[in-house]
């Protein structure tokens, strides 16, 4: 519970009697390995903070391949902000990669803590705008960049990723064959 209050006490200042009512909006929730936590056609329930484990983000594309794009591990906000805000079906999945421990909020006590504590409006923005940006950051190098280039990027950007997370994940996640990806390894070593 602690390290969800340093996280959010980065974005702005809460008093005792705010954080109280944040923490009494919190629920644990276990996931096992391979469980989603919001799933494509299906309305998002939570906004989830991660405490231990990695989930992933992926979807089926035109050819019914599976396609990682992005992960979040500890001490990060999981979640699909916009379907969960706006409540519609989800088109991505969110799925746990590794056993998962976390502290969810319901759309109902997300809604009352923004109807309760001041200013947790911003507050709520500058999150979704950090994780934005670590988004982006960690995605768009992709994009430029030969495939043992995207590879060493991943290391460098998820150092404590590479030996929690199954090598087909992370082949997806850099556009390369699970093949090409053991043959960048190989040369690496």
């Amino acid at each position: 519970m602690e390290k969800l209050i340093e996280y959010i006490l980065q974005f702005g200042n809460l008093n005792h009697q705010q954080i109280d009512f944040i923490k009494s909006k919190t629920t644990e929730l276990v996931l096992k390995k391979d469980d989603y936590f919001s799933e494509a056609g299906k309305t998002p329930k939570h906004i989830g903070f991660v405490l231990e484990g990695v989930f992933r983000f992926c979807y089926y594309n035109n050819k019914a391949e599976e396609i990682t794009y992005y992960f979040i591990n500890e001490n990060s906000f999981v979640s699909d902000q916009q379907k969960f805000d706006t409540q519609t079906a989800a088109t991505d999945y969110v799925q746990a990669v590794t056993a998962c421990k976390m502290l969810v909020f319901s759309k109902k006590d997300w809604d009352e803590l923004l109807n309760t504590i001041i200013d947790w409006d911003k507050i709520s923005a500058k999150i979704t705008q950090k994780c934005l940006m670590d988004a982006m950051d960690r995605r768009s190098p992709l994009v430029s960049e030969d495939a043992t280039t995207r590879y060493l990027s991943f290391l460098e950007k998820y150092p404590m990723l590479i030996n929690r997370v199954p090598l087909s994940y992370v082949a997806s996640y850099l556009g390369v064959t699970q093949q090409s990806l053991s043959r960048i390894r190989k040369n690496i070593r």
